[in-house]
């Protein structure tokens, strides 16, 4: 973006936040946000309207002075990403990543930033994750998420079955009981969390609720979206899913658009609009698109068997 698109940009979203009563929050992310040749022109200007921040980046261009500047400009979280264990997480990104990114973790700390760690799981490493469980707990990380890959269709090599994905995440509930108190928060990210704590008897359906309200589940289309560097909107960043531009339109409209009403229409949802927990789940639409083509088809990882 030039300069003057990333001021109408930021002018665009305040002003959708006020006609929507919602308060702003950015992620900024890349490649490497801090590589951007007016990174530190962006964090002023964002300063300057007191809007807090996460960036999900890298570790390599991190340092005492970076963070130190960072934390001014009201960066809260900063996100690195581990993705196995030493081989398989360098094999990903690149020689040195893995160690890189766990001595960064304190230098982000010390600067009064919060520092999560986000893995993608796959079936490459989904048994790498209790052990990147214990690496985070061990270097103090103050959060930990996962969330799945989203391949595309023509490639699946790295697929879970519905019943390796369930087992995953018995294996890292027992992780995150046992780390509980160790200071680490747990983010449970992946919306099948929620089927897993309902059939455990930790997830309540609460009672008297509006049936045309979303309570918790999939955020597409419903408190967030993406833009792009030369201003397409996004309904969900990990998928396309273009709804318009924010170079030529107004964000509130096209929020409120009928391309975005498309990603709300949970009537159209193959499996989850059958389903108890629709108003709190519906799995992840984006990983679904990836195997299928199809953003309203079966969670390619839900277990529930669902009665017509």
């Amino acid at each position: 973006m030039s300069w003057a698109d990333v001021e109408s940009t930021l002018a665009n979203c305040m002003d959708f936040c006020e006609k929507a009563n919602r308060l702003p929050y950015f992620y900024i992310t890349g490649g490497d946000p801090i590589l951007h040749s007016r990174f530190w022109d962006i964090m002023e200007l964002l300063k300057s309207h007191n809007i807090p921040f996460t960036i999900l980046g890298n570790p390599f261009h991190l340092t005492d002075e970076v963070c130190r500047r960072l934390k001014e400009s009201g960066c809260e979280r900063y996100q690195l990403s581990i993705d196995g264990l030493r081989e398989t997480h360098d094999g990903i990104r690149k020689k040195g990543s893995f160690d890189n990114t766990l001595e960064k973790i304190q230098v982000l700390r010390n600067a009064g930033i919060r520092c999560a760690i986000m893995t993608t799981v796959s079936g490459t490493n989904v048994s790498e994750i209790p052990g990147i469980i214990d690496l985070v707990v061990e270097y103090k990380a103050d959060i930990f998420a996962f969330a799945r890959y989203c391949p595309t269709s023509k490639e699946k090599s790295a697929h879970l079955t519905p019943e390796q994905y369930r087992d995953l995440l018995e294996i890292c509930w027992q992780k995150f009981e046992t780390y509980k108190d160790s200071g680490t928060s747990f983010n449970l990210k992946d919306h099948l969390w929620t089927l897993f704590l309902y059939e455990k008897g930790l997830f309540e359906i609460p009672e008297n609720l509006d049936p045309e309200l979303i309570y918790e589940g999939c955020n597409c289309a419903n408190c967030h979206l993406t833009i792009l560097p030369k201003g397409d909107a996004y309904a969900c960043r990990r998928f396309e899913s273009n709804v318009g531009n924010v170079f030529n339109e107004k964000l509130f409209d096209i929020f409120t658009s009928e391309k975005m009403d498309a990603y709300r229409d949970y009537s159209k949802f193959e499996k989850c609009s059958k389903c108890e927990l629709k108003q709190f789940c519906r799995g992840c639409p984006a990983v679904t698109y990836g195997y299928t083509n199809n953003f309203y088809g079966a969670d390619p990882q839900c277990w529930k068997q669902i009665e017509n």
